[in-house]
């Protein structure tokens, strides 16, 4: 088994901290969150009532909240929570926008104030030590109706001897009420809920080497535990 690290240590590995993968994503497009997750973020949430709100986890420069606070309401809250931030502030919005928020922080560490309707992590996940701790997390902070989709590779989830731990998280992660699209390689949960999942993190494997996307990724592994019910 490789030695495995700390999420501490984790964000300043080169693979974690030069990774370029969500950097200059926009909304829509070739290069797009709406071709990437196979939604337009903003068109679903100008689609429910009020001002809604979009957490988008691992977030780059935040191309895309700057590109939806242009087209939702103006109590609308976009969030945005990225390790490395965005290179430069973005560009004045127009009087009218919704409220954008650029939060430089590890998405493990970063405790949201609020709940979302929408949380997503494009092509984030791969970079994540706890992983499925991120996806529990993200399950709880959804308003009733809303929706988690964030891109998840099974195959970088191991057990303790290294040997893949993919059909048993899926598993679990259906008995919780997630939906895994293969195609897409997308895990999309409708609905808010606390999700406990039986595994307990071991830590994390940053010379893994490349996953599906052909880019180098992190390799979580876990050690299968029962569920400790409150």
């Amino acid at each position: 088994m490789p030695r495995l690290i700390g999420d501490g240590e984790l964000t300043s590995s080169d693979v974690v901290a030069n990774n370029t993968m969500n950097r200059e994503r926009g909304l829509s497009g070739v290069n797009s969150y709406t071709r990437e997750l196979g939604f337009d973020p903003a068109g679903w949430l100008g689609g429910r009532c009020g001002a809604p709100s979009w957490l988008d986890l691992c977030s780059g420069e935040g191309r895309a909240l700057v590109e939806a606070a242009r087209r939702l309401p103006t109590a609308s809250v976009l969030t945005g929570v990225d390790l490395v931030g965005p290179s430069a502030p973005p560009a004045a919005l127009p009087a009218g926008a919704a409220r954008l928020e650029l939060v430089t922080a590890a998405v493990a560490d970063w405790v949201p104030e609020r709940a979302y309707d929408l949380i997503t992590c494009v092509h984030g996940l791969h970079y994540l030590g706890d992983q499925l701790g991120a996806i529990a997390r993200a399950a709880g902070r959804l308003v009733p109706d809303g929706r988690f989709a964030a891109h998840f590779d099974p195959d970088s989830v191991r057990r303790a001897d290294g040997s893949s731990a993919a059909r048993a998280v899926l598993t679990a992660l259906r008995a919780a009420g997630f939906e895994y699209r293969a195609r897409r390689h997308l895990l999309v949960l409708d609905g808010a809920r606390t999700v406990r999942l039986p595994f307990g993190y071991l830590g994390a494997d940053p010379s893994a080497g490349p996953n599906w996307t052909g880019q180098p990724a992190v390799a979580s592994y876990y050690r299968e535990q029962p569920i400790v019910e409150d």
